[in-house]
Order: structure tokens, then C-alpha cells, then sequence
């Protein structure tokens, strides 16, 4: 074992002085690994399931190791989809990883809602990790952080091929892990091969883990992933490394593969006769079988038996496996979102408070402050959000750190992915814990974080109801205050599109206040958007009572009205009343809409107003074209046509961005003009 620094080693296991028990549960394991991972492709063979499957024959060194040196009551372990024998290794059955192949109801990953071969145990804290390769790595630094913060005496493990090293959310990983000094151990398996691209493809160093030999507080330490007492001696000595000094370590492991990448890749069409025949050669399950033999720790009648043993055990599991439920079709609405915090205090989300009036940026502050003060496991990071007194670019969350410490409020780096992953990671940790993020400075800026967004929207559906982020996302969004490009699109069109995550959009000081108390004490993800053109407008400044709460997916009826219904959000709010105001002048009662909730939508108020009026305007700031409108008028139009004396009609800005100048940006957004002019065609319809 190669080390990069001069540091002791704890334990060191050779074949002479580790335990003969020992050896035999680790050639039991290993035998029985890999008796699975050849009859894998068989259940596709005979249409059964296991559609995917990576083999893992060629890493078992490495992956009994990780498996060995895990514990479930203190460590996270994040698998990669190439690990069977970790899990296995971490105590996994061979029925559960069968189960988790032929999709079956009773797979304790997932129930058979995610891929095969992605393999986990949340309840061991295994992690069900995403088909997005490396992707895991932003939840290990957020689990190590956690960690960390609570004190715990364990670590977070990621495992991954050496290719998904290219990703530039695991550089942000390992940034992360370092900069915080967070105890997460990285484990790079490298095989030579992201599929069929080979390494000198994706990286000027023949060892992936040197790319990061300059970070501060990071170990590395080099290994034969072949070897089963180097790879133990690596694994051992990671992790004492990271518990002892709180600090990330990567272990590089170097392995061959020696089957294609999966059931669906033909190795023959890039790997030569020569290159083949070598890693069948040096199969690392061989090569264990004859120390054993020559060492004497186990006759060949001993080996025999236990490899007899390992085929009862995977007959047995194969028949239980196959005895086993399917999943059930009626059960695909279960765990899409965990049910939210009731919000029984002010059920309808309405008051009839006469207190002093609140900007909105005031009620998003003071809400914070009392939810943290409420829930000492709540945090909040992001970019710029902690600095002395500055509370974000908008100082919505001034005087938190001040208040609560850089322990729970802290700036994240300028790296959006990071910022959001790392949330999905530290809320696994315990089920008590709320987290705010600025997913970016602005909305506009979101965009790297996507990955992580939706990663977030599936993971509650995907681990079949076992685990959900308690996340809330604030972004700033929205025009009107002359920032063009990246300071004024609207994105809730194209955020909304995702199951599993709640999206609210306030218009006013008291429902901002009411529905981020809400998100907060709520399990499940929450897209929190704020009309950053009204966070200091006095026209959304109201009174906000103490503790006050706003129900997800209850509208508020603005303004009463009989002749034309508005369906509107945000910043359109203010303009639907101005318009609604000016309309009434001339004889007409127009009633406003503000959804505040666009997911869960209240589609009982939106038909009820229909079914009183006959006409609807929906009004958004958002482009018409792609917009959220799309859905309300496709709602209005299936379930209350009957009820329509004119089509349903949409209007928004321009479908182009947004520009800087003033007169371009004017020339693009709904403004009050542009929706007057539609509402009364709309009653002249």
C-alpha cells in the first residue's frame, strides 16, 4: 500500500495474521458475491428482470473492504450502482440484493421503483443513491457535515467509478469536504473505462485521485482494489484518518473490469484479445482462493464447502425472490411527497390582524429568526449570506449567524450544486433537522443546481417513502428592477414540471411570512420563490401576526368579483388588483385569484370563481409560451368548460429573455396596460 503521507497504520491485515474466521466470512462473502453477479444477466435472459446490471468481478478487493469496515449504527454509506459486493459485504442478504434486481415489491432499496443494481438500505444507512454517476458525493459532504455538527463517531463513505471523477459537482464534493474539514472518505474505483471511454480520455493523470494532491486537509492514499488485504489495510487506515482528524480522505483503488460495463455493452468492440485474456488472468477472487490454499488457513475441502454453502444460500434466495410480490400498480402515488405540516392555526391561510404593516423581506426575516429559534436543528447557507451584517444580497437573512452562530447560518461556496446537494445529504442525518438554502443569488443562477433539484424531487418516491429532504429552496426571482440577463427571468415554469417538491410564490408580506413558516416545519422539499421587485414594496407590506401560517395549496381570493376571474401569482398580483381597481371604475366587478401555492394547487377556489364568473384571465409574469399558465388553462379548460361564456385567456411576457434596458425590459414584461387590455376584451368577448 502506497500512502502520500508519513501517517502510522492501525491495523495492517496480511494472509498469515488475520483470524482463519475472518478469512472464511470474507471468501464466503466474496464466493457468494460473485455467484451473483454471473447469475445477474440470467434473470434478463429470461425476461425476469435485472434489465441493468454493472458486474462487479474485478473490484472485490475494494468493495469487500468498504463493506468490512462500515457501521451501520454510526457510518453512511453511499454505493455506487457497481457495488454489489459492498452491500453484500455491509450485511445485506443475498435475497435483498436479488429483490433489488428483479424489482420486487419487498426490495428494501426501493420496492422496484429505481434501476436495478442500485443497490441500498436507508434504514442501515446504505443510501439509495441516483443513476447520475457521482452524483452521491454532494450528499456524503452534507451527511459529514452533520457529523461533524452533531458530534457523531462515524463517517460518510461514496463510493464511484474513477470516470465519474470528470463530474464537476464531485470536484465541488471533495472542495467542500476539504475547505469544512469534514470526515467523508472518497473511495475511487477505478477500472480504466467510463463504459467504453477509456481513462487517458478524461484525465492527464494515469491516478485519478492526484488531480486533487494540492487540497489543503485531504489525505490520499493509493491501493491495489484487486487485493483484498491491501484494499482492507487502505479502508482501515481512511478511516481512522478521517475519525481522528476530522479531515476527507480519498482512497484510489485500482481494479480491472473484467466483464463489459453492463448487460447492454459490447467490451469486445473496445478492448483487444490480449487486454481480455489479462483480466480474466487476474481475477482477484482467484487469486484469494490460492493464498488460502498456499498459506494454509483452508484446505481444499474447506474451500469446497464453503463455496457449496454460498450456492444453498443463493438457491434459497432465488426461490424466495421469485416467490415474492411484484409491485403494485395502484401504489404509484404513494410517497410522492410526505404529507406537509398542517397549519391548523389559520386554516384557510387568512387573518384579521390590524397590527403595523411588514415589508415582505421583513416577514421572510422575522419568520426565520422564530423558526430557528423554535427548532434548534434548523440551518441556512448559501452565497453571501453570512457575512457580518450582510444578510444575502437582499439581507433576508441579516442578523442570523449574528444571533445563531456560523455553526447553523455560514456561507456555501459560489457553487449552486454544492449548495443544494449538500442539503439533500445533511438532512439524512435525522429526521429533525430543517434546512434553508439560497439555492442562488438570484433565480436565474439556479440552473447548475438542477441536477441536485431533481434529485431532490424523486428521492422520496424512490426509496419508496423511507426518506425525504426537509429542505426548503429560496431563490429570488422575477423582474422589474432593471437586472436583464440572470437577474429577472422567471423559472417557476420550468421548476414546477417536477413531482415530489412543493413550489409557493407569495405576493404579499403576511402569506411570504406564513408559507415559509409552513415549508419549514414541514418533512419534504419546498421551492420557496420570492418576488424579489417586492421585497421593500409598500404595496405588499401587511400586518403578520405572530406565529402565523399559511396551508400549501390554499388560493386567496384578493378581491371578490362576478364578471371576469384573474388566476395570478407574484409580482402580477398587485398589477390583476391594480387592473381589477380601474375596471370597477368603469362598471365592472372583476374578481382576483393569488394562487400563492402553484404545487399543491387549489383548484376548488380556481372552479368556483369560474363557475361564478364565466370568463378567466390568467396572469403571470412568466413567458405565456412554456409558462405555469399553460396548466391552469388546460385545468379550467378540462374541468370547467361547461361553465365558460369565452376561451380562457393567458397573458405574460414576451416569449424572449429579459433584457437590461429599461425600455427593452418594459417592452418585455406584463405590465398593468397589457393585462387592462386583455381583461376587457375578455369582457367584450
Amino acid at each position: 500500500m502506497k500512502v502520500s503521507q508519513d501517517i502510522p497504520v492501525h491495523k495492517t491485515f496480511t494472509i498469515k495474521n488475520t483470524d482463519k474466521a475472518i478469512l472464511e466470512k470474507w471468501f464466503y462473502l466474496m464466493t457468494l458475491g460473485r455467484m451473483i453477479d454471473e447469475k445477474a444477466p440470467n434473470y434478463l435472459k429470461q425476461a425476469i428482470g435485472w434489465s441493468y446490471h454493472a458486474p462487479y468481478a474485478g473490484h472485490d478487493g475494494i468493495q469487500l473492504a468498504i463493506g468490512q469496515i462500515f457501521n451501520r449504527e454510526n457510518d453512511h454509506l453511499f454505493p455506487y450502482y457497481r457495488d454489489m459486493l459492498t452491500n453484500l459485504s455491509a450485511g445485506l442478504t443475498a435475497e435483498e440484493i436479488i429483490l433489488n434486481g428483479i424489482s420486487k415489491a419487498a426490495d428494501v432499496t426501493s420496492g422496484g421503483r429505481h434501476m436495478s443494481n442500485h443497490i441500498g438500505k436507508p434504514e442501515w444507512n446504505i443510501h439509495n443513491v441516483s443513476s447520475a454517476t457521482g452524483n452521491h458525493t454532494l450528499h456524503a459532504v452534507g451527511v459529514g457535515r452533520a457529523i461533524k455538527y452533531y458530534k457523531g463517531k462515524g463517517v460518510a463513505i461514496s463510493s464511484q467509478g474513477e470516470s465519474s471523477v470528470s463530474e464537476g459537482y464531485v470536484y465541488e464534493a471533495i472542495n467542500g469536504a476539504s475547505t469544512e474539514e469534514l470526515p467523508v472518505i472518497f473511495v475511487f474505483q477505478d477500472n480504466g473505462y467510463g463504459i467504453s471511454v477509456p481513462k487517458k480520455d478524461q484525465t492527464a493523470n494515469r491516478k485519478v485521485a492526484n488531480n486533487f494532491s494540492g487540497f489543503k486537509n485531504l489525505r490520499i492514499i493509493h491501493c491495489n482494489g484487486k487485493d483484498v488485504f491491501d484494499s482492507m489495510n487502505a479502508m482501515t487506515e481512511a478511516k481512522s484518518w478521517s475519525l481522528e482528524n476530522q479531515q476527507p480522505c480519498i482512497v484510489q483503488a485500482n481494479c480491472i473490469r473484467i466483464h463489459a460495463h453492463s448487460n447492454s455493452d459490447r467490451h469486445d468492440l473496445y478492448r483487444n484479445e490480449a487486454e481480455l485474456g489479462y483480466v480474466q488472468e487476474s481475477d482477484p477472487l482467484l487469486k484469494f482462493k490460492r493464498m488460502l490454499v498456499r498459506y494454509e488457513k483452508l484446505t481444499e475441502a474447506e474451500i469446497v464447502a464453503i463455496e457449496e454453502k454460498a450456492k444453498e444460500e443463493l438457491k434459497i434466495a432465488h426461490r424466495n425472490a421469485m416467490a415474492s410480490p411484484d409491485p403494485d400498480p395502484a401504489s404509484i402515488y404513494d410517497f410522492v411527497i410526505p404529507d406537509p405540516y398542517p397549519a391548523t392555526k389559520y386554516p384557510e391561510g387568512l387573518h384579521n390582524s390590524n397590527g403595523p404593516k411588514k415589508k415582505f423581506i421583513e416577514g421572510l426575516n422575522e419568520t426565520l429568526k422564530a423558526e430557528f429559534r423554535l427548532n434548534p436543528d434548523t440551518f441556512i447557507w448559501g452565497q453571501d449570506i453570512a457575512n457580518k451584517e450582510k444578510g444575502g444580497i437582499f439581507n433576508v437573512s441579516k442578523g442570523l449567524q449574528k444571533e445563531f452562530g456560523i455553526a447553523r447560518v455560514f456561507n456555501g461556496p459560489i457553487a449552486e450544486d454544492f449548495i443544494t446537494g449538500t442539503a439533500n445529504g445533511m438532512s439524512r442525518y435525522n429526521k429533525k433537522i430543517r434546512i434553508v438554502v439560497e439555492g442562488a443569488e438570484f433565480a436565474d443562477y439556479f440552473w447548475p443546481a438542477m441536477e441536485q433539484y431533481v434529485e431532490m424531487t424523486h428521492e422520496y418516491w424512490r426509496t419508496n417513502g423511507k426518506f425525504s429532504p426537509n429542505v426548503t429552496i429560496r431563490l429570488a426571482s422575477g423582474g422589474y428592477i432593471g437586472g436583464g440577463l440572470y437577474h429577472s427571468q422567471s423559472t417557476e415554469g420550468a421548476l414546477a414540471t417536477f413531482p415530489g417538491i412543493r413550489v409557493v410564490y407569495p405576493s404579499f408580506a403576511d402569506d411570504a411570512a406564513g408559507l415559509l413558516r409552513t415549508s419549514l416545519r414541514s418533512e419534504g422539499p419546498t421551492l420557496f420563490l420570492e418576488p424579489k421587485a417586492l421585497y421593500n414594496s409598500p404595496t405588499a407590506s401587511t400586518p403578520i401576526p405572530d406565529d402565523f401560517e399559511v396551508p400549501f395549496g390554499k388560493a386567496r381570493i384578493r378581491r371578490e368579483g362576478t364578471e371576469l376571474s384573474i388566476i395570478t401569482y407574484g409580482n402580477t398580483t398587485h398589477l390583476s388588483l391594480k387592473v381589477a381597481d380601474r375596471l370597477a371604475g368603469e362598471g365592472f366587478n372583476l374578481e382576483v385569484i393569488d394562487i400563492r401555492s402553484l404545487i399543491p394547487l387549489d383548484k376548488e377556489t380556481i372552479i368556483n370563481s369560474v363557475k361564478k364568473t364565466g370568463r378567466v384571465l390568467v396572469v403571470h409574469e412568466d413567458k405565456v409560451f412554456g409558462g405555469f399558465g399553460g396548466e391552469l388553462a388546460g385545468i379550467i379548460g378540462e374541468e370547467a368548460f361547461e361553465f365558460l361564456d369565452a376561451p380562457v385567456r393567458r397573458i405574460g411576457s414576451a416569449f424572449t429573455p429579459v433584457g437590461f434596458n429599461r425600455i427593452l425590459e418594459a417592452a418585455i414584461l406584463i405590465n398593468e396596460e397589457k393585462i387592462y387590455a386583455a381583461a376587457q376584451a375578455l369582457l367584450k368577448y
